[in-house]
């Protein structure tokens, strides 16, 4: 089932504006997320072909099977959770058989856990933008000659600062393994004998291995350091991945308040556990934000990183104590949570 059949089905049950907008912390160029639930045509929920969620390319837009919603409430996700309680202005279809899915029903204190969980991934994603922003790699990427070195007067020299001294092209030279010697290769350059180079070609991921004529004396030792390069590759794929798909105003405000860590990764951290910390003492997920400015400064980079790590390890072991003495049950009533599912199941089915 595409998105476009879903909403031609007539099986949506809800459906809302979520995210930024919802949380009232939206700017001129936030992105509008729309989530909601459907329930599965009755010939495809018996059938073996049970689909658990449909969304658009981009997850911009995103409908969770009945089944698979309770199941992540259940599991006190933040995500859903905030579905049972976005604003009215921010609600854009509600099914009256929607209104048997109850706040109550969910809220644990497993919610502790869960929320910090996200929270603490969104640290890790804010730290690993700064990563990226103070270690910048260089779009003109490294070759294998970049990581091939030779030992000359005791010194580790670069095989091209070697060649280059002796007016000799990598192209002319040629590599035979060294036994027992793991990427330790003998160096060979003769210019009437053919070699394949020390590597094919710029693209090239190894070295190049030749035939080399017996009774040929060898120029030195070659190492090639392999895990080096390995480790390279990957970083370099790593940061030019994230600079093709990075927001571009979003990297711009980082770069902006000039605090080298995604903020609007930290400000979600913050909204996280600040609102964990309101279930554990109201019982609600208040998703539009009370905070609002508060969370528009960190977004703003008005802190330090460090300042709001220490805050957010604070907020941490508040939350720990508060769950203790919260009232909320340990975990949601899986069975009445299974009975509600059966019931609204089947009612949907038999006004279908």
């Amino acid at each position: 089932m595409t998105l476009e059949e879903l909403k031609k089905s007539g099986h949506i049950i809800f459906e809302c504006i979520s995210g930024s907008r919802a949380y009232g912390l939206s700017t001129p160029t936030s992105d509008t997320d729309i989530r909601g639930v459907f329930v599965l045509p009755q010939e495809l929920f018996y059938s073996m072909d049970y689909i658990g969620q449909i969304n658009n390319e981009s997850n911009d837009i995103v409908y969770y099977e009945l089944r698979k919603f309770l199941e992540l409430c259940a599991n006190n996700n933040p995500n859903i959770l905030e579905l049972l309680n976005v604003p009215e202005k921010c609600v854009l279809y509600k099914h009256p058989i929607f209104d048997m899915v109850k706040m109550s029903f969910f809220l644990s204190k497993k919610c502790e856990m869960s929320f910090a969980n996200y929270a603490y991934a969104q640290i890790k994603k804010a730290r690993g933008l700064e990563k990226k922003i103070v270690n910048p790699v260089e779009e003109k990427r490294k070759s294998v000659l970049d990581f091939c070195f030779v030992l000359e007067d005791g010194a580790s020299v670069l095989v091209e600062d070697f060649l280059k001294k002796r007016n000799l092209n990598q192209e002319d030279c040629g590599l035979a393994r060294i036994p027992h010697m793991k990427d330790c290769f003998k160096l060979y350059s003769k210019a009437e004998t053919p070699y394949k180079g020390i590597m094919k070609n710029d693209s090239s991921n190894e070295v190049a291995i030749s035939s080399i004529p017996k009774g040929e004396e060898a120029l030195i030792m070659l190492f090639f350091n392999k895990d080096a390069y390995s480790s390279y590759c990957k970083k370099y794929r790593e940061y030019w991945d994230w600079v093709k798909k990075r927001n571009q105003d979003r990297y711009a405000t980082t770069i902006a308040h000039g605090k080298n860590y995604d903020s609007k990764n930290m400000m979600h951290t913050f909204r996280l556990l600040l609102m964990a910390k309101e279930i554990a003492l109201e019982g609600v997920i208040n998703v539009e934000r009370p905070d609002r400015m508060y969370l528009l400064d960190i977004k703003n980079g008005k802190f330090e990183y460090d300042e709001l790590v220490q805050c957010a390890e604070e907020l941490k072991e508040e939350l720990s104590e508060l769950y203790e003495k919260s009232n909320l049950p340990d975990l949601p009533n899986r069975e009445q949570v299974n009975q509600l599912l059966v019931v609204m199941r089947k009612e949907f089915y038999s006004n279908e």
